[in-house]
């Protein structure tokens, strides 16, 4: 899991593609009271595979069937797809950025995830290496290691991936609304607090994409200081469980979309 500091987000935000624009998202009020979340036109384009879905009782089996889809929809050879990630230059499918992300959240998978959710949700990126708005060479860096995103087929796998992600939550947690997810960091204050030490917590500004963990633990061992927060489900892209297992080290990491939260800080 690759834990990276981020600053308060730019009060310019983008267009992108989800039901809810991101004056919506990004404030801490969609943290208390969530609203439903989706890319418009994914499952409606894709509406066979989750019909066929709703058929699985089976997490596994599900999980299973996705990726058969999607290794049939977007011609995903299985030994690329069994491959590791050399983290500098990720193969052209979605796996492979997201794994890319596991290694280095500031390199050239964590650049083209953000710019996904940028495209997506509007969310601008703040951090990638260096403070975006104020860093000119961390901006070079980020537009350069953006275009590693190569064709829109990987816009829409990615795409795919977030509404399979969401409806796993809803199968798997039938009407729950949150999860808690912790967050470990080295430096807190390269983040823009909003309000500090209140009773209910500090508001923070995450970056428009970060990793957390289900496991304080885990937590621990990337920072410091460790946040507990309330994460709403429409905000996590991705968890570890959707992959499959020949994949994964652990299955506790957690892909969350950015904007303000309130976060409580663990005693050590």
């Amino acid at each position: 899991m690759s834990l990276s500091p981020s600053p308060e987000p730019s009060p310019k935000s983008g267009i992108g593609r989800c039901n809810l624009p991101p004056g919506v998202l990004a404030p801490q009020a969609f943290q208390d009271d969530p609203a439903p979340t989706e890319i418009q036109g994914v499952r409606q384009a894709e509406g066979d595979l989750f019909d066929r879905l709703d058929l699985i009782e089976d997490p596994e089996l599900r999980r299973e069937a996705f990726h058969q889809f999607m290794a049939e929809r977007f011609q995903i050879d299985p030994r690329s797809a069994a491959s590791k990630p050399s983290g500098k230059v990720p193969q052209k499918h979605y796996m492979q950025f997201l794994l890319g992300w596991r290694i280095d959240s500031n390199g050239r998978s964590g650049a083209v995830l953000k710019g996904w959710v940028e495209s997506r949700f509007g969310l601008l990126a703040t951090y990638h290496g260096g403070i975006l708005a104020e860093d000119p060479a961390a901006r070079m860096k980020y537009l350069n290691d953006k275009r590693y995103a190569g064709p829109k087929r990987i816009t829409m796998q990615l795409d795919l991936a977030y509404t399979f992600c969401q409806y796993e939550l809803a199968r798997r947690f039938p009407g729950e609304r949150w999860m808690t997810l912790y967050r470990g960091t080295h430096d807190p204050e390269e983040y823009a607090v909003h309000r500090e030490g209140a009773r209910d917590g500090s508001l923070v500004a995450l970056n428009n994409l970060s990793s957390f963990t289900s496991d304080p633990e885990v937590a621990w061992e990337f920072g410091s200081s460790v946040w507990k927060v309330s994460v709403p489900f429409p905000k996590i892209v991705f968890f570890g469980g959707l992959l499959p297992r020949n994949w994964l080290e652990s299955e506790k990491e957690y892909l969350v979309l950015g904007g303000e939260y309130r976060v409580k800080k663990l005693l050590f």
